[in-house]
């Protein structure tokens, strides 16, 4: 036993020695039940994947099923169903058009960007509620009619970016926005920083708004005594 245990503190010095003097980068597969990579310096995966699994979550909770049990009571008149474009989700599988993803925090996602805004709309579009645009169109519609994101708040601008999709032979009810916010807490060299990962559904027909939101909170130290400081040993 002794012997076993002399060989494997052998093996970890010299995997250890071994790692130290090589320059060269070593990459690996994660498997499934291993936990994200941590960043550093910027937010990462391990933030931005549960802020949108928590984020959708949050606002599908809010919706209704398409699929409504109905009860028959002997006599009574079947319920009257409206067809009108824009209209309660709870009335049919509604069309979402995913906008994007605008960064309003401190710091640059790169990369991240663009896997945010697929896997919000993989989500979402795997739900009975909804059904969802091609980004392609969404995209092309913008460059025809050269409106912002942003203007599609107002009615006139909603309605020219609703018949621009129209002539391609997409309907529209909604439009789906994504905000990622941060807020920073500076003490000394330590910093916390509160991530806010923001989706936004707003009816085209009125321009009602629902809104729903995930946060996370996240830790930056420049050693682990700073770190064990300022969040405890527990972090």
């Amino acid at each position: 036993m002794k012997i076993r245990n002399t060989q494997r503190l052998l093996a970890l010095a010299i995997l250890l020695i071994a790692s130290v003097g090589c320059a060269s980068q070593y990459g690996h597969i994660l498997s499934n039940n291993e936990d994200d990579l941590v960043g550093s310096h910027t937010a990462g995966a391990a933030t931005w994947n549960p802020l949108v699994d928590q984020a959708v979550s949050k606002l599908l909770g809010r919706c209704p099923s398409p699929i409504q049990a109905v009860n028959f009571t002997d006599g009574s008149p079947p319920p009257v169903i409206s067809s009108q474009v824009g209209s309660s989700l709870a009335d049919g599988t509604a069309t979402v058009c995913f906008i994007g993803v605008e960064n309003k925090s401190a710091e640059e996602i790169g990369d991240f960007k663009d896997q945010l805004y697929e896997r919000i709309d993989m989500q979402v579009n795997a739900t009975e509620a909804f059904r969802g645009i091609s980004r392609r169109l969404v995209e092309a519609a913008l460059r025809e009619t050269r409106l912002r994101p942003d203007s599609l708040f107002l009615p006139d601008n909603r309605k020219q970016f609703a018949t621009a999709l129209g002539r391609q032979g997409t309907p529209v009810d909604y439009l789906l926005y994504a905000t990622i916010t941060s807020g920073t807490t500076d003490r000394n060299k330590t910093s916390q920083r509160n991530y806010l990962l923001t989706l936004e559904l707003v009816n085209l027909e009125n321009g009602d708004a629902l809104k729903e939101s995930a946060e996370i909170r996240k830790g930056y130290s420049k050693n682990a005594a700073a770190k064990w400081w300022h969040f405890g040993l527990i972090q």
